[in-house]
């Protein structure tokens, strides 16, 4: 149902180069690019994530309560990629870990502030 997700940033170069190394590792790459917007997918079909300056030319600021989760195929994987945004300047919102018995997940915050998590669910 999810086509795509757009967190707003104040910096598309930083912001780029934090999702292109990120988002790598789970077969992300770039599909649409303009002088304001970047979008990446895993594919066709595929959900994307966006990251864009905000049209009405204000500051892009933060969701209280908001968050992007991308699922992966592995509590591993979940590992690996929740250290990857930490090693690439995230932040920790809550390390990766069980969350039930079904769920495990690990919660941070990207360069600029917007949170998201990678989660696996059985």
């Amino acid at each position: 149902m999810i086509g795509y997700v757009c967190l707003g940033t104040n910096d598309l170069p930083r912001a780029a180069k934090f999702y292109d190394a990120l988002l790598k590792d789970i077969g992300g790459k770039r599909f649409m690019e303009f002088e304001t917007f970047i979008a990446w997918s895993a594919g066709k079909n595929s959900p994307g994530l966006a990251l864009t300056k905000p049209f009405n030319g204000k500051p892009a600021t933060v969701g209280n309560g908001v968050m992007v989760a991308l699922a992966v195929d592995s509590p591993a994987k979940v590992d690996a990629m929740y250290r990857k945004a930490i090693e690439l300047g995230g932040t920790d919102e809550g390390p990766a870990g069980p969350r039930g018995d079904d769920f495990y997940a690990g919660y941070f915050r990207d360069p600029d502030g917007n949170k998201l998590s990678f989660f696996y669910s059985k």
